[in-house]
């Protein structure tokens, strides 16, 4: 927008900004546009949901992780206080003259006007270009214009201009005309007088592992590559092995891949690790009732409610735990895979094992760092520092700055989404301080604040 002849910087405003759109942020948000404060959430991919909504279920109760998601997502994206910004990324969030933080914000190009697009995927349809798809641990196939996954939010097409052969036919076939191959980045600020951090994670890149073979063996995968695997809504509608489609008879979990690792520089347990290899090996037992599953560990750290028995359940369905540190991964013929270890059992020395498919259990590392743009500290493993971890664990060194989730350090789904809401209750806390709700409307005149606010319709 222009004003005088000079460039003028959107600025929106709001009682609360959430940075990051997954399970704690969307928590976060609903609990305080339930109390009437108008809530901004800044998202970097472009849909919500974060990781959760990339799982196929939760552990220990195996409840669909899309059904306890979807429905947050839809509470956010319809909230009359909440605005939702995606695709966006966080340039700076100091503090302002009046106590509060102005967040200045770029909103990444789609190549595809947000307000004009109406989701009907033709152009999706009609895109001749094929890439590797992430969102299916790049198992399956995507166009190079593409809504990132069915139930994703908001249903808005995005254009992968690096694969784009410019072809022209999205830009035929879209009824609305919204696709623009020369669409630019916008930046716009925000400013809210209290922040809550829910940036969440990422997981241990696999090529930083040379002995598990550095990402080049095709039948060694990810803990995330094989939740695609599991999910009804997965590339192949059930497990088969990446190299050749095969049904797996041997499945192998390595475990602390990444954590408790100080060649890395990841000497912390990421804390999940055991759980969540447990929940897949429960649920390829039942996909694969033939299969020989085995999980390979130094200690199973079973730390929940109904943890320890979530543990025990598995054994007794016939998964094998063989205590002992994977040393060395191996590529053999068939696909399979070889598997050295070390074995802390009675019978101790160097073994050898050999499997039709590998996954390994990576570590969480932070989704976000802070320190070029928020004068929140990080604690040496990167994660944002709490300042009172017991009893206040959502409390940053910044007054006004408030943490949830990951974004703190690694933990399971269930301490994430009340964190989230301890969260919310200090942030209203905060802002009833400062004197409550405010009313407050865009700063520049002539803005359209639906048009800007959200991507949401």
């Amino acid at each position: 927008m222009k004003g005088n002849g000079m460039d003028m910087i959107r600025r929106l405003s709001f009682d609360a900004l959430v940075v990051g759109g997954g399970i704690a942020g969307l928590q976060a948000a609903l609990d305080l546009g339930d109390q009437g404060f108008k809530v901004a959430v800044v998202e970097k991919d472009s849909s919500i949901g974060g990781k959760m909504i990339r799982l196929s279920k939760v552990f220990p109760t195996l409840d669909c992780s899309s059904c306890i998601t979807t429905p947050k997502m839809a509470a956010a994206a319809h909230h009359e206080n909440i605005s939702i910004f995606t695709w966006c990324e966080i340039l700076s969030l100091p503090k302002n003259s009046e106590g509060g933080f102005t967040a200045g914000i770029r909103q990444k190009p789609r190549y595809v006007d947000s307000v004009k697009c109406i989701g009907c995927r033709q152009c999706e349809y009609v895109c001749p270009v094929y890439v590797p798809d992430p969102e299916q641990g790049g198992f399956a196939a995507r166009k190079a214009i593409y809504v990132p996954f069915s139930n994703a939010i908001p249903q808005i097409a995005l254009l992968d201009m690096d694969n784009c052969m410019l072809c022209g036919k999205c830009q035929k076939v879209c009824p609305a005309e919204a696709v623009n191959y020369l669409q630019e980045p916008q930046d716009f600020e925000i400013e809210a007088r209290a922040v809550i951090l829910a940036t969440g994670f990422e997981m241990t890149p696999v090529e930083n592992k040379r002995q598990y073979g550095e990402g080049s063996l095709p039948n060694v995968i990810t803990a995330l590559q094989m939740e695609r695997l599991l999910a009804p809504h997965g590339p192949y509608n059930r497990v088969l092995r990446p190299s050749d489609g095969m049904e797996p008879e041997s499945i192998a979990y390595i475990q602390c891949a990444g954590s408790r690792d100080k060649s890395m520089g990841l000497s912390y347990c990421s804390r999940v690790c055991c759980m969540y290899a447990i929940k897949q090996a429960m649920l390829l037992s039942g996909a694969l009732p033939f299969a020989d599953i085995i999980v390979y560990y130094m200690d199973i750290r079973a730390f929940g409610k109904g943890y320890e028995q979530f543990f025990q359940t598995a054994m007794a369905m016939g998964i094998q735990f063989t205590k002992g540190k994977v040393a060395l991964l191996s590529g053999a013929e068939g696909g399979k895979v070889i598997v050295r270890y070390e074995s802390q059992e009675a019978d101790g020395g160097v073994h050898k094992a050999e499997h039709d498919l590998v996954v390994l259990s990576l570590g969480l590392i932070p989704g976000w760092h802070p320190e070029s743009s928020c004068s929140v500290s990080t604690g040496s493993d990167g994660f944002i520092r709490t300042i009172a971890p017991k009893m206040a664990p959502t409390l940053t060194d910044v007054k006004g700055v408030f943490v949830a989730g990951a974004a703190s350090g690694p933990k399971d789904i269930v301490d994430t989404i009340t964190e989230a809401g301890g969260a919310a209750m200090e942030a209203s806390r905060y802002l009833f301080s400062l004197g409550g709700i405010s009313r407050h409307e865009s700063e520049v005149p002539g803005l359209e604040p639906a048009r800007v606010q959200t991507e949401i319709r």
